[in-house]
């Protein structure tokens, strides 16, 4: 049923003469009026400019635990988010590396940022859980140094050499061996070799907890070390002395791409995508360099290919664990 208009609905007055005169200027004035007060409404009403309707969206707040929230790529990061991608990103810092992923399963952060995929398959392998990789950021290759050598061919058979000894970075650094030519380790190696798995050697693999490899290195202890990169620059072990690194683009670096992770049912978000898309910026690639000292190798890879490598890396994990 129609609404009546307001013609209909008025009550009808009773027919006056027209006049004319000064009563038509009043209409005049009055029609005039009339059309000022409709022609603010409509503008009181027309919906806002884009800008002005980005600028009433709310933010969105993403919480990612870190382990270097103090370096200045993330500062660079998060002023990005906010302006690009209208997201208020807040840093969780973790100094103990085992904290950061039981916070992200139980739902205190939303994306993560501080492990390679080796890493992830450990803890999800070890934990039962299934956190996944959403995006990739770099690698850092673990380098190999010496004071005194200028290559590893020059060391001496023999010469002792410093290498991590937690599973995750001795496997790494055997491998690292391995392919300088300085060790060779059972069925050409896995993530998962140990010193024991070394079947010949040219030099004396000595395993150290990852804290120490650059003291007794700098001690004159062994003759080279493989030191990590965070212990490497606290030591101040300048890139020149570095004699040997894995390769960053070799098949024996994929599981050491380091990652944005994020909970199973969340790894599909779009915004989780697009914030792990952002590390890529230029602007946060340059300084991630800077704070880095230039060891970063910058990887780009498919959320669907670093699930399928952490699925591979997991199946290892778990025959090895038998």
């Amino acid at each position: 049923m129609s609404t009546p208009s307001a013609q209909d609905s008025a009550p009808q007055l009773p027919h006056k003469p027209r006049r004319t005169g000064r009563l038509a200027a009043g209409i005049v004035v009055a029609a005039v009026a009339v059309v000022a007060i409709v022609i603010g409404v409509v503008l009181a009403v027309r919906p806002p400019s884009s800008a002005a309707a980005a600028g009433a969206t709310k933010a969105t707040t993403v919480t990612i635990g870190v382990a270097d929230a103090s370096e200045s790529h993330w500062r660079v990061f998060t002023s990005l988010a906010r302006k690009k991608l209208n997201v208020v990103v807040k840093l969780v810092n973790f100094s103990d590396y085992s904290r950061p992923n039981p916070a992200l399963s139980q739902g205190q952060t939303d994306l993560n940022e501080f492990q390679h995929l080796q890493f992830l398959a450990s803890y999800n392998v070890t934990n039962h859980d299934s956190l996944q990789p959403v995006g990739a950021t770099a690698v850092y290759p673990l380098p190999l140094y010496s004071l005194k050598y200028r290559s590893t061919a020059s060391l001496p058979a023999g010469a002792k050499v410093a290498i991590p000894n937690d599973a995750i970075n001795e496997a790494r650094a055997l491998l690292v061996l391995q392919g300088a030519g300085l060790v060779t380790l059972k069925n050409g190696g896995t993530a998962y070799s140990s010193d024991k798995d070394v079947t010949a050697s040219k030099v004396t693999v000595t395993p150290l907890d990852a804290s120490q490899t650059a003291q007794a290195l700098q001690s004159g202890s062994v003759a080279a070390a493989i030191v990590n990169v965070n212990y490497a620059t606290a030591a101040k072990l300048p890139a020149s002395d570095v004699i040997g690194k894995d390769d960053p683009s070799s098949a024996i670096a994929a599981p050491y791409v380091n990652v944005f992770v994020a909970r199973k049912a969340d790894a599909a978000k779009p915004l989780y995508l697009k914030l792990a898309a952002l590390y890529h910026d230029p602007s946060v690639e340059a300084a991630v360099t800077k704070d880095e000292g230039g060891t970063a190798v910058f990887r780009t890879a498919s959320p669907k290919a670093l699930q399928a490598e952490l699925a591979k890396l997991q199946a290892d994990a778990q025959a090895a664990n038998g």
